[in-house]
């Protein structure tokens, strides 16, 4: 096969992350080469399986060093940056992970004349008061001057095997007598599979989703914070009491838990300024088919998807007994 013959090589920030593996594995199930552009390579050979022999390559690079995004681009014909923290530790912090580096990665994907897929967040502000969404929002807004024909995406909390926020509290259920409900659990959620977003993403490679416009992924369902607690109990097998706890008790041990070394704190004061806004599908979004509807994309159901990675939280795991019979 000639140089010229080979299929289209895909360059991927954050490829061994939770959305940005299985991005690669809808990329490589379509035949594309994919490029996975990660802080740790030697860590990421958990994903060469995912395609042929020679299919997927990795590269050194860091959002918040240039020289190494424009060697990670070069030669891509689409640029897909999954790259977002949660909290901020040491030099990775919202400022030089997602503001600078999606500008940066813009950038270089404009120079190497290559398009590009931005996954963002809903609640994604450069006015909002959190910093996580500012600079999310910050980002959305220097990637589209500089590559006006970039699709955005913002989904709302997604779920699926490797997850941070069913898995988090589920874990937490095995150790702690109660659960705890920022905000009395009033905030609103739009859980989408993690799968589903990734055929987002593969559909704009394709060149299947229209660029310059922000997409806006949700589930098939809005729950409360408390519904979706409540979901993930009953697929555990546990009955953990849930208690109220007001966002400002919840914002002070963020910042004690923050202080703590080496130790990733539960939840954040940026975390909680997050959680006093809902975080679901506009109804903009909606009429103007920038969803998954809009792309032709069922989405699946929580409840779908939930036992089958839950499963190893109940108290006697996959043997935990429904208490009916066989």
């Amino acid at each position: 096969m000639t140089l010229a013959n080979l299929p289209p090589l895909v360059t991927v920030f954050g490829g061994s992350g939770f959305v940005g593996r299985h991005v690669v594995r809808a990329l490589a199930k379509r035949g594309y080469r994919i490029r996975v552009a990660v802080r740790r390579p030697d860590l990421a050979g958990f994903l060469q399986p995912l395609g042929n022999v020679g299919q997927i390559s990795f590269v050194q690079a860091n959002l918040r060093y240039r020289n190494s995004i424009d060697r990670a681009v070069e030669g891509a014909s689409h640029v897909i940056n999954c790259v977002g923290i949660l909290h901020q530790t040491g030099r990775n912090t919202f400022d030089a992970v997602q503001e600078f580096g999606g500008r940066a990665v813009a950038e270089a994907a404009r120079n190497a004349g290559a398009t590009l897929t931005h996954i963002s967040a809903i609640g994604a502000h450069a006015d909002s008061d959190s910093g996580y969404g500012r600079t999310k929002g910050r980002a959305e807004a220097a990637i589209l001057s500089i590559k006006p024909d970039a699709v955005i995406f913002r989904p709302s909390i997604v779920f699926g095997p490797e997850d941070s926020f069913f898995n988090k509290f589920a874990d937490m259920a095995r150790m702690s007598p109660v659960l705890p409900l920022v905000g009395g659990g009033k905030t609103k959620f739009q859980p989408v599979y993690v799968e589903d977003v990734a055929e987002a993403v593969a559909r704009a490679v394709d060149g299947k989703v229209a660029g310059g416009k922000i997409y806006e992924l949700g589930g098939p369902e809005v729950l409360s914070f408390r519904e979706c607690l409540e979901m993930m109990l009953k697929v555990t097998s546990r009955k953990n009491p849930l208690v109220s706890l007001p966002f400002g008790l919840a914002s002070l041990i963020g910042s004690i838990a923050s202080l703590i070394p080496f130790v990733t704190p539960p939840i954040t004061p940026d975390q909680v300024r997050l959680l006093k806004r809902d975080n679901v599908v506009s109804p903009e979004a909606e009429a103007e088919g920038r969803t998954l509807k809009g792309l032709g994309i069922t989405p699946t159901m929580p409840a779908s998807v939930l036992g089958s990675y839950l499963v190893q939280y109940r108290p006697h795991g996959q043997y935990t007994g429904s208490g009916k019979a066989a």
